[in-house]
């Protein structure tokens, strides 16, 4: 793998560890700024709706430079917003911070996977993405809990800082490793936007909210669920976290391999057994090692399906990916968001702590149903293979076998 991964997996980290380090400084936060708890939540609202909104703006926006050079200016964005937050006066100053910082993330992973798939031989692309998101499930082990621990016994302010010295390490990393790859000739956003058109992008970014919602379905609620049901005490759910970051790293890895080799048939496996595994949750998590067993194999199986689910989307939207690569980053979050409030609607609703896990189930089998139909469509088309941009625009497939 070329050493310009590296550089990409490092600017994964520190994004990975400024989107989710936040959750476990909230009441820091809120008690400097004088909020309360769920004010400051807007923290993670915010940045997850910036990441949503930002991911097709940016792209959008960078399409008359390099990808180099969008993501070094991507990289710049994360810096300042990270700065902000670390110098904020108040919260309002704190929660623009934040937005100005989520804007990089969409775009960075988008263009970042297509550069990572341009490094590497054909049938290296998917092996090539998961090292890149290494860098975001390695966050989850290491940056988040670390930089949870710097900002309760030093500060908060402290841990935005280093996060935003990482987002400088990742910044020299790309000027110097990764190479100016030319921009297609004859692309445009018009290019870009006419993968949209294509069904089976459509379907990947479909599976994408579902699948990665139904993890969050049972994650978001993991704090109550581990000590109310499981009866874990409140300073494990940490070591907890940790486990389900484990999960992600090797999961992500795994995903990537064999995504390469079979990429649908890595589909199936991995979201039929996601949805299986968060049923059994509601059962699992009645006992602490059962539950802990579980945690990680959510995290294994959620993120075994990133790396083929992007080049899905690379594929399908062969010779102008970037937009839709970047749009498939916002599903993400997308479905973070959209499971989030339907885990939150059954536990209002008196279902208990781990009815979420239900949701969880229903949206990856229902992930799981739209890469059935998707791969049906693709056989009743003759297998013609992705479309190119201009091709897709004049209506013509490309020949077989590509």
């Amino acid at each position: 793998m070329p050493l310009a991964l590296l550089a990409l997996a490092i600017g994964a980290f520190g994004i990975g560890t400024t989107e989710f380090v936040i959750m476990g400084l909230l009441p820091q936060v809120a008690g400097d700024f004088g909020v309360s708890i769920p004010t400051a939540g807007l923290l993670v609202t915010g940045y997850a709706l910036g990441v949503v909104i930002g991911a097709p703006l940016m792209t959008v926006l960078g399409t008359k430079i390099s990808r180099k050079r969008m993501l070094m200016v991507l990289m710049g964005l994360f810096i300042a917003g990270n700065l902000l937050s670390a110098v904020a006066p108040v919260f309002a100053v704190m929660l623009i911070g934040r937005v100005i910082a989520s804007l990089a993330h969409g775009a960075f992973f988008g263009i970042g996977s297509v550069v990572a798939a341009e490094l590497v031989a054909p049938h290296k692309k998917a092996g090539a993405i998961a090292m890149m998101f290494t860098g975001l499930t390695v966050a989850n082990v290491v940056g988040v809990p670390l930089g949870t621990l710097i900002g309760q016994q030093i500060g908060w302010r402290v841990t935005f800082a280093i996060v935003a010295v990482l987002g400088v390490i990742g910044l020299l990393g790309i000027a110097k490793l990764v190479p100016e790859v030319p921009k297609p000739e004859g692309v445009h956003l018009r290019h870009e936007l006419a993968a949209f058109k294509n069904a089976q992008v459509l379907l990947a970014m479909a599976m994408t909210v579902l699948g990665f919602g139904g993890v969050f379905a049972a994650i978001t609620y993991i704090a109550p669920m581990m000590t109310h049901v499981a009866g874990f005490a409140d300073g494990s759910v940490t070591w907890l976290l940790v486990l389900f970051g484990l999960g992600m790293v090797g999961g992500n890895l795994i995903g990537g391999k064999f995504a390469d080799r079979a990429l649908m048939p890595m589909l199936y496996v991995s979201l039929g057994a996601l949805a299986v595994v968060l049923a059994l949750f509601t059962i699992t998590a009645h006992n602490k090692i059962a539950a802990a067993v579980t945690i990680a194999l959510i995290g294994a199986l959620g993120f075994a399906t990133v790396p083929p689910l992007q080049k899905r989307v690379l594929d399908q939207a062969h010779g102008a990916p970037t937009l839709a690569s970047a749009v498939n980053i916002g599903a993400f979050n997308l479905g973070n968001a959209l499971s989030a409030w339907l885990g939150g609607m059954v536990i209002a609703a008196g279902f208990g702590y781990t009815a979420p896990n239900w949701v969880g189930a229903v949206l990856a089998a229902a992930a799981l149903l739209l890469a059935i139909l998707s791969a049906a469509l693709e056989r009743r088309d003759g297998k013609t293979g992705p479309m190119t941009a201009p091709d897709a625009l004049a209506g013509r497939p490309e020949p077989a076998g590509r």
